[in-house]
């Protein structure tokens, strides 16, 4: 086995940040189960079997509405899909460490932000580091979750309504800065919420549940995204 650059120690303090942020993020989606009337402990278990926040917020709306599993398998498959991406992407800066099981455990901890911090290391990764890397952000999503559940339980309608708003916040702050930089983000988004709208409101999309409109609107947005603001290779911007 080769020998690591990277110890768990460093992997810990570089995922410390991640994790604060995952902590106050997370306590908005446990007020949200909460909202549902879901149990603080449904609420953690959640958490700790997912860790992805849309899939997590979109799953969430699926059991509310008493949805079907095959509306829930593919709106998972759908919103998680980049994680995919992303191991294919991450694979190339890992050392020999990482057999098969490591590779199998430690996929489950990719994220948007764990994926960009491993990707921009100066050296190979090893599983020490991306485990330690892993921890602070799994624990603060989990203990995120936990306390706003709890508090969920305990807090008046209004202010948990309130806190309530803060998985949308997230998801906001996520879209407007490459919204803001590339037409093609900001096109598919506003695609997405345009058909979201339609299904939502027309009488005669109403044998479409959420999930499936969802599915439905993402499905649209990203073809025609792709398809109206294709990504230039290498090559071609090289030429330019």
């Amino acid at each position: 086995m080769n020998k690591q650059i990277y110890t768990f120690k460093e992997g810990f303090k570089d995922g410390i940040p991640i994790g604060l942020g995952y902590l106050s993020v997370s306590f908005g989606f446990g007020i949200a189960v909460a909202a549902a009337g879901l149990s603080p402990l449904i609420a953690l278990l959640i958490s700790m079997t997912n860790e992805t926040s849309a899939g997590q917020k979109a799953g969430l709306d699926i059991i509310v509405a008493c949805g079907g599993i095959i509306e829930m398998i593919l709106t998972q498959f759908i919103i998680n899909l980049r994680y995919s991406l992303m191991g294919i992407s991450l694979s190339q800066r890992l050392d020999g460490s990482f057999t098969t099981p490591w590779r199998m455990l430690l996929s489950f901890h990719i994220t948007d932000e764990i994926f960009a911090v491993a990707s921009t290391k100066r050296h190979k990764v090893g599983t020490r580091y991306f485990a330690g890397l892993a921890s602070a952000p799994y624990l603060g999503w989990a203990l995120g979750t936990l306390l706003g559940a709890l508090a969920g339980t305990l807090l008046p309608d209004t202010v948990r309504g309130c806190l309530g708003l803060m998985l949308f916040g997230m998801f906001i702050a996520i879209i407007m800065p490459p919204a803001r930089r590339e037409r093609g983000v900001l096109f598919a988004i506003c695609v997405a919420v345009g058909l979201s709208c339609l299904f939502y409101y027309l009488p005669f999309f109403d044998f479409l549940s959420g999930g499936f409109s969802l599915i439905i609107s993402a499905v649209i947005a990203s073809v025609l995204a792709a398809w109206l603001f294709p990504v230039a290779n290498a090559h071609e911007e090289v030429d330019a």
